[in-house]
């Protein structure tokens, strides 16, 4: 009979380097995450990988991330080998990402791909997957020259070596596409999500989570061009998908009732705007630690809310903890940081 187990706090044994123990606590056949969860993990389940390093690919997929660090801090102390060290300071600089200590990220993938240079052939796919890492991690500080220069060099590794229809040039066109969106160039942004889409399209099932972002993408850029009937049903069709195939508190999950919440917001229907910030608020709180950037965004966006429906107490509020929030985790010249002073 099997059994299925949550992971819990890993632990070495007596300072053996050979001795780790996992605490595991046993949990319902009827959990419902479980099942949603396993119909993801069954379809993409890295049989590539081996071991602990599998296990930290699962660990960063459920949004347990102190305890993928934990597994790939421990790889790192033990490999010998500069190959299997550029994997893990990539996968190290993962987690630093998902964690939004982007300064360290962004430390972790310029040492991968230092190795990786010395190593690879100047076409290798791994120099595309660290090129496209740093490029997105700079998009989200802010620094938007360095972030599209970095997409494009990944892309322009990627067409010289994949089809035209291939999953992972969807991904370089997905991200250059996010860095012009926040440059204010839709005209591309949506040029590049259209390539995206069309080829996710062609090659993804009809409820796969990477079609789900595309069309939460171009439901983002709907939005910012006041098209709102468009956007929102872009943004359901994607949170259709994300309710199938994902665990109820997935970070994607809250990405999309954070992006419906902006358009019921344009529109002026606050009551399900605050509604679905707060659902998205949740999720975030249950899996990010307390400081990370896009708690400051739902904060933002509840505060105005709030100040449009004349609950300034509540508005202030909201806004003062974003902005808490902002100066410990971005740097003194984002653009995030005045808009929350712009906001209190």
């Amino acid at each position: 009979m099997n059994s299925i187990f949550r992971i819990g706090p890993i632990k070495q044994i007596n300072r053996n380097n050979r001795l780790w123990q996992v605490n595991l606590t046993l949990i319902s056949d009827y959990d419902p995450d479980l099942h949603a969860l396993t119909e993801r993990i069954h379809n993409e389940m890295y049989p590539e990988k081996k071991g602990w390093d599998r296990l930290g690919h699962l660990l960063i997929q459920l949004g347990q991330f102190n305890k993928a660090y934990e597994v790939y801090d421990i790889l790192l102390d033990r490999t010998k080998t500069d190959k299997e060290k550029a994997h893990l300071y990539h996968m190290l600089g993962t987690v630093k990402d998902s964690q939004g200590e982007y300064k360290n990220a962004i430390g972790y993938y310029q040492q991968s791909i230092e190795i990786e240079q010395k190593l690879l052939p100047p076409t290798d796919a791994n120099l595309a997957t660290s090129h496209n890492n740093i490029g997105s991690v700079y998009d989200r500080m802010g620094d938007y020259s360095n972030a599209l220069s970095y997409h494009q060099k990944a892309l322009d590794i990627k067409q010289k070596t994949l089809p035209s229809n291939h999953i992972d040039l969807a991904t370089s066109y997905n991200n250059i596409a996010s860095v012009y969106y926040n440059m204010g160039d839709y005209s591309n942004t949506l040029s590049n999500h259209r390539k995206a889409l069309e080829i996710y399209q062609k090659t993804l099932s009809s409820n796969h989570p990477a079609l789900a972002y595309s069309y939460n993408n171009v439901g983002c850029l709907y939005n910012k061009m006041s098209d709102y009937s468009n956007s929102f049903s872009s943004h359901q069709r994607a949170i259709e998908i994300r309710q199938k195939t994902l665990p109820s508190n997935h970070p994607d999950l809250a990405q999309s009732y954070n992006n419906i919440g902006l358009v019921y917001d344009n529109i002026g229907d606050y009551p399900n705007a605050l509604s679905s910030y707060k659902k998205a608020l949740e999720i975030w709180q249950k899996i990010l630690p307390s400081n990370h950037p896009d708690l400051a965004t739902f904060y933002n966006n509840m505060g105005s809310v709030y100040d449009n429906m004349d609950d300034y107490s509540n508005a202030l509020l909201s806004h003062q903890k974003a902005l808490e929030i902002c100066k410990e985790a971005l740097p003194s010249n984002h653009p995030d940081l005045a808009y929350s002073y712009n906001n209190i």
